[in-house]
């Protein structure tokens, strides 16, 4: 159980931490990409860096969340955002990066999500879907907050909840079932940012219905 613990822990304030930042920089791109103040800068990125944590500690019962409490969370998302802002931002910079950034948060996250959850008493499927609530939560906020549908939901929009779903569900198996080292979700996370990134460049997709293409177009 020590061992467990030790790579809860770890995971907790190291992944969580980069998770952090990188969510950050992805809600302080997206601002920038809207045309936004200061202050929507440092909404976004600190809302699309928390978001996912905040909405996770509430669903288990830790409050008031962590978000709350540890201020190196709340730093390192304003920080983030005051970098984004101060440092001129190419146009062409705010694609890519915000893709990449994106990634490394939904992967991170999915596995502190899974593995605090887990640490928290929840069974194994519900430490995943706990640790999915996590990993998109704050992709969702940033998308409502700069009035877009959240990409979870667009139609034909690349794999994402699906490898951070992927990802939590290895994850809670091998807290289940294995000796849980830190390097497992680790590999997990990284795996997770891989399919991400790959199904962006290649034009992976998410399943449809068989029978979606013959829709009329407002119902498709």
């Amino acid at each position: 159980m020590n061992r467990l613990d030790d790579a809860v822990m770890l995971l907790h304030h190291s992944g969580e931490l980069i998770g952090t930042i990188a969510f950050a920089a992805s809600g302080a791109l997206m601002a920038v990409r809207r045309n936004l103040d200061v202050v929507g800068i440092l909404l976004l990125a600190v809302a699309t860096a928390l978001g996912g944590g905040i909405l996770r500690d509430v669903t288990i019962g830790n409050t008031p969340p962590n978000a709350f409490t540890d201020m190196r969370y709340l730093i390192a998302a304003v920080v983030t955002g005051m970098v984004i802002f101060s440092w001129r931002v190419p146009a062409r910079l705010t694609r890519w990066p915000l893709e990449i950034t994106d990634a490394v948060g939904l992967g991170m996250f999915a596995v502190v999500g899974t593995v605090v959850a887990y640490q928290w008493g929840l069974s194994a499927p519900g430490a995943a879907l706990l640790g999915l609530m996590t990993a998109v939560g704050g992709g969702v906020i940033r998308d409502m907050l700069s009035g877009q549908v959240p990409s979870v939901l667009r139609p034909g929009e690349h794999l994402y909840a699906i490898p951070a779903l992927a990802c939590a569900a290895v994850v809670a198996i091998l807290l289940r079932y294995t000796d849980y080292q830190a390097w497992m979700g680790l590999a997990c996370a990284v795996i997770a940012i891989s399919v991400r990134l790959a199904s962006l460049k290649f034009g992976w997709h998410g399943p449809r219905p068989w029978y979606a293409d013959d829709l009329p177009d407002e119902a498709a």
